[in-house]
């Protein structure tokens, strides 16, 4: 009970900081590149950005949030990433699939579940989880387009 009331904690605490980084977008913040996208460079598409919430230790559960401000309201989008870093798939955490979903609301969350350290070495050290997102039909992909989490010892 306990895992789960932390779980909806560090969900409302993602969504509070991804709609805030919205607020900022809105509010003037500058976009640095635009936005790349596959299709037919006349059609707006819905512009889909990933930040991580925190650092995550290890055994624990880490979070990185999607948003999209979508021009269709009500609209799903599927969003292609790709995942790099010092951090092994199967052997610090749970592999990751892409692509991603992006809900109604307009954000998505991917989970990132670590694993007991298998190395059990003397020096433990920190290893990063790197998610990048990838163009896609129907979408586009801001700014950042990227986001990094460690996942400590």
């Amino acid at each position: 009970m306990k895992t789960k009331i932390i779980s909806k904690i560090r969900l409302t605490l993602a969504l509070v900081f991804v709609l805030g980084s919205a607020i900022t977008h809105v509010h003037g913040a500058t976009q640095g590149n635009s936005p790349s996208v596959i299709g037919p460079p006349d059609q707006q598409f819905p512009v889909v950005t990933i930040h991580s919430t925190d650092n995550v230790t290890r055994g624990k559960i880490g979070t990185f949030v999607l948003s999209v401000n979508s021009k269709i309201l009500l609209a799903t989008t599927f969003v292609n990433f790709s995942v790099s870093g010092t951090a092994i798939p199967g052997v610090d955490y749970t592999p990751l699939v892409s692509p991603a979903f992006i809900g109604q609301s307009g954000f998505g969350v991917l989970l990132v579940k670590t694993l007991p350290d298998p190395r059990a070495s003397f020096f433990r050290q920190p290893y990063s989880v790197v998610i990048a997102l990838e163009p896609g039909l129907g979408y586009a992909v801001g700014e950042p387009s990227s986001a990094q989490m460690f996942i400590k010892p």
